[in-house]
């Protein structure tokens, strides 16, 4: 009981430890004059850190990553809960956020910006486009299995299509919504970076367009690596949240 329960955060010590290793290794071999070691790009993160560089460019990133996750992930999931529960609107909707899904965005970008310039409205467009199809579809999938005899039966004690859709279709539907939502935040974080090295270097994507100009590749990597743990911190504070409101009965390997 006590190794199950420290199974999981072992094994991401783990595998953070060989990651780590493998990517010191790589860097002192090394692969590329371009790639630092895991202790020189450390190393440049607290340097960056120290002088508050870090910290004003994840002030500028920051704003169109979370307006847009934000606004993916409740319009979204409204959105994917209508598409999951109406046939016609699934026809109708659907194919729009498919496209979204495999659209080039590096493509469609220029167009953002003629269309609403070099501003947080871009940036905002870019990440909505990265994150919300993921959201859509896999929420409108999770509603759409959710089982007949689950919603017979909360209509046969006279529930509400209300109470229908909130107590049996979106519970049921949560792992799957969850999953979505991890999956689409994730893409939020690169579209959120895809602007700001396609439209204005600001921000997380300005030290990475200028560390790369003058070969300061610790500091590169740095600002890539911190962009990735701060991707993680997410989707854990995401993971407890799913905890939080449906419990772990959602969380069973099929090992289990």
């Amino acid at each position: 009981m006590v190794l199950a329960r420290f199974r999981s955060p072992l094994l991401n010590v783990l595998s953070a430890l060989i990651f780590f290793g493998a990517w010191e290794i790589a860097g002192r071999i090394p692969i590329s004059f371009a790639f630092p070691t895991f202790l020189e790009s450390m190393q440049a993160l607290w340097e960056l850190a120290v002088d508050g560089s870090l910290y004003k460019a994840y002030a500028e990133t920051l704003r169109p990553l979370v307006l847009g996750v934000l606004i993916s992930a409740l319009l979204g999931m409204a959105i994917g809960v209508w598409v999951g529960l109406s046939e016609k609107f699934d026809w109708l909707i659907s194919p729009i956020f498919v496209v979204m899904q495999t659209a080039p965005l590096a493509a469609l970008i220029p167009l953002l910006v003629m269309a609403y310039g070099i501003g947080l409205t871009s940036k905002v467009f870019v990440v909505c486009i990265m994150a919300m199809p993921v959201i859509v579809l896999n929420t409108a999938g999770g509603v759409r299995n959710t089982p007949a005899s689950m919603i017979e039966m909360g209509q046969s004690f006279l529930a509400s299509r209300f109470e229908v859709i909130y107590k049996i279709v979106l519970p049921a539907a949560s792992p799957i919504i969850f999953a979505g939502l991890r999956l689409g935040i994730s893409a939020g974080f690169i579209g959120a970076i895809l602007a700001e090295l396609k439209i204005t270097p600001t921000g997380v994507g300005d030290i990475i367009t200028y560390s790369r100009s003058t070969a300061d590749y610790p500091s590169m990597y740095a600002a890539i690596f911190s962009i990735i743990v701060l991707a993680v911190i997410f989707l854990n504070l995401l993971e407890k949240l799913e905890v939080l409101l449906f419990g772990r009965a959602n969380q069973k390997y099929a090992s289990d």
